[in-house]
């Protein structure tokens, strides 16, 4: 056996398992202690400020420089009586993780600690090594971090950390939350407008979000002793242990207590910082879990959830664990999401997707519902890209996740609901309690509770008060997703609220021209629904009937951020220019490509190094045995069959490495990022990994275990 697997074996079987203590009784006692909330800012600055502050973060207005070095006053007092030395602002470029650059307090001129509000509201990291698409030349570095108000300031370690948006000199986002607060303001102006067609006091709407994170734990030491999981994420080789998920025992089952310990130590971080975690489990696969925090205002969920994952690694390092955040880290095994249950809340407090006793709220839930529906039909192909990486193509469509396709799921009742109203042709609309009988709709306060049956195979699916997008994946910033979802919201409400305002013009009755468009979004865009199998082959030849898209990978997938129609809508509510869609795809395709490069490497450099190796040894204990039966007149045809099947296999390696490597270096002198992207998922990824892999996966179920050099499945997954 291999050094470096013996000595990761070794020191997992040497663990011992610390008990965790959560810093009082009640979770209520230390909830958000390192954040400075709005009870603390009102305790601490003077009552005009605050409510200069407070306005400001509810209407989303600018914060003048006198408020500001008020404010900076306050959290400056604060965090340092908290023990922090240093500020950062904390951002999240297109990297992928967050970004922080600490400036210490002390000024040695001054001899003081020093925080001004021109500080708290503006820094300038250097732009010229984040990802900008080509909108920044390279000696062109100056960025600005810009304080985001609606967002609160929180301490992580002995930093306080600012959430704020990162733009260029020039103005462009160079970020995942300037964009989506542009989004959040779009269809808080659109649903507001629609809501107000049956509530005149609706003045906003919020949207909410809650993140279910899925992610793999392992030991580190097992997860240092594998170079693929180390440099990609992912293992490029293994085996299927003979025990999986296939008994479904781990879900949902006792939490090992290594990973018990190290969930109530990440959650009391997380509660520390204010972030609602509520739900732990075990997961569908070995080795895998899930943590839920409760809805939130979905920009600070946003970013909950990005700080969540940074102190879920972080607090691992502590357990010698390692947390595996990848899409699809192991193959043959469920893969990992990152659900997003989104609704729209209005100021007067309804769930505009909460169906009700109330005929005039039940419209309204209809509205919002048809309108999501015929949002997700018309721009599929762009929520499609939102979710598209390197990793979650592993993901989308095997064991478990959604596929590919963007589809809608309602169950039984509501799609009953939706086609009594397409297919009432005479549709009356009397005065009184019982105005909507005639169009099913009094149906629904009968399903109010568990009005849908879950459907793990539908990426978009209604879940009773929400929609829950499943096909995001598990390492994605969720910004990106809820951008396009709410941003294309706002573009649907935008038109339904022309469509049915021009009808009331023209002399309609209001809620006959309300039933009367929504009856042609449903006839338009019920090609998105499907209550099935989304897994089947069956459902695959259905949605090219439908027309539906069903881009597979990632390449291809991102080709809806450009398209004259994704370009209108961003540049319709100023979420984002042209250019600025141009600069986003061209980092994604190079993140893609550079990934797929990464896992090429890889490949090549275990197979050559490490497996290849291994087999020649292997081969030649086999060949010693093949003489010492020969030479005692014993069949050694047993023997040297099996030398034949490792040398086949030895062979297959060797020239698909060869082929690979090769074909990777053309690839390389592609101009064209498209060009060289497409490559690499049809010409190397698609034609070389899964046969290198196979035939890698056959020589370690034939290879002495003694001689096999990596850290098989059922170690990594069942040591604990």
């Amino acid at each position: 056996m291999s050094n470096q697997r013996t000595r990761a074996l070794d020191i997992v079987q040497r663990r011992t398992t610390d008990r965790v203590f959560a810093p009082a009784d009640k979770i209520s006692d230390f909830f958000a202690d390192d954040v400075f909330t709005i009870d603390k800012m009102k305790s601490t600055l003077a009552p005009d400020t605050f409510k200069r502050v407070e306005h400001a973060i509810k209407k989303g207005k600018k914060i003048d420089l006198d408020t500001a070095n008020e404010v900076a006053s306050a959290v400056k007092t604060w965090a340092i009586a908290k023990g922090t030395t240093h500020y950062t602002h904390w951002f999240q470029p297109l990297t992928g993780a967050t970004a922080e650059k600490h400036d210490s307090f002390f000024n040695a001129q001054k001899g003081l600690e020093i925080f001004r509000g021109n500080e708290l509201i503006q820094q300038e990291p250097d732009a010229s090594s984040f990802p900008n698409g080509g909108i920044r030349s390279t000696f062109e570095a100056r960025g600005y971090t810009a304080w985001d108000p609606s967002s609160p300031i929180f301490i992580w370690g002995r930093t306080l950390c600012i959430p704020t948006i990162f733009v260029s000199y020039t103005g462009e986002a160079l970020d995942f939350k300037a964009p989506l607060l542009k989004a959040v303001e779009a269809v808080d102006k659109a649903a507001t407008k629609v809501c107000q067609f049956f509530d005149r006091n609706v003045n906003s709407v919020n949207a909410s979000l809650g993140c279910e994170q899925e992610y793999f734990v392992i030991d580190r030491a097992l997860y240092n002793a594998r170079p693929d999981l180390v440099m990609s994420g992912r293992t490029v080789f293994g085996h299927h242990p003979a025990r999986g998920q296939q008994l479904d025992d781990h879900y949902f089952g006792a939490i090992p207590s290594r990973v018990y310990n190290y969930m109530k130590d990440f959650e009391i971080e997380c509660l520390k910082l204010g972030i609602p975690v509520s739900t732990r489990h075990n997961e569908v696969a070995p080795s895998q879990f899930e943590v839920a925090p409760i809805f939130e205002d979905i920009n600070v969920a946003t970013d909950h959830n990005s700080l969540m994952m940074d102190v879920m690694e972080r607090v691992a390092e502590r357990h010698d664990l390692k947390v595996l955040f990848h899409e699809k880290p192991f193959a043959g095994l469920n893969g990992s999401g990152k659900h997003n249950n989104w609704s729209l809340i209005t100021s007067s407090g309804v769930n505009v997707f909460q169906p009700s006793s109330s005929a005039r709220e039940n419209l309204q839930f209809l509205t919002f519902l048809v309108n999501t529906i015929k949002a997700i039909y018309d721009n599929a192909g762009l929520l499609r890209a939102s979710i598209a990486s390197a990793g979650n193509d592993h993901r989308l469509g095997a064991n478990e996740a959604p596929p590919a396709i963007m589809s809608v799921f309602l169950g039984s009742e509501l799609n009953a609901v939706l086609d009594e109203l397409e297919n009432n042709g005479n549709i009356k609309v009397d005065k009184g309690d019982n105005m909507y009988m005639k169009l099913g709709i009094d149906k629904i306060p009968q399903i109010i509770l568990d009005n849908t049956d879950r459907n793990r195979t539908s990426p978009f699916a209604f879940t009773g008060n929400k929609f829950e997008f499943r096909a995001v994946g598990s390492e994605q910033n969720v910004a990106e997703p809820m951008t396009v979802l709410n941003l294309i919201m706002a573009n649907q409400l935008k038109n339904f609220h022309l469509e049915v305002s021009d009808r009331i013009e023209k002399g309609e009755d209001k809620k006959l021209a309300i039933v009367n468009v929504l009856r042609e979004y449903i006839k338009e865009s019920k090609a998105i629904r499907f209550e099935g199998d989304g897994y089947s082959e069956e459902w695959e030849k259905e949605a090219e009937k439908r027309k539906l898209p069903n881009v597979k990978n990632t390449a291809r997938a991102l080709d809806a951020y450009v398209s004259k129609e994704a370009k209108a809508i961003f540049e319709a509510f100023q979420v984002m220019a042209p250019h600025e869609l141009e600069a986003r795809n061209e980092i994604q395709l190079e993140n893609y490509i550079m990934k797929l490069q990464i896992e090429g490497r890889l490949i090549s450099e275990l197979a050559r190094t490490q497996v290849i190796p291994a087999a020649i040894k292997f081969q030649s204990k086999l060949i010693q045995n093949a003489k010492g039966l020969a030479d005692l007149k014993i069949d050694n045809s047993h023997t040297k069959g099996i030398l034949e099947k490792i040398n086949s296999h030895i062979q297959v390696i060797q020239k698909n490495v060869d082929e690979m490597n090769v074909k990777r270096g053309e690839i390389n002198e592609l101009a064209d990022t498209r060009d060289r992207a497409i490559a690499y998922c049809d010409e190397v990824k698609g034609k070389y990994f899964d046969v290198i892999r196979e035939a890698v996966d056959k020589l370690e179920v034939m290879i002495d275990d003694e001689d096999w050099p990596l850290l098989k499945y059922r170690e990594m997954l069942f040591l604990r």
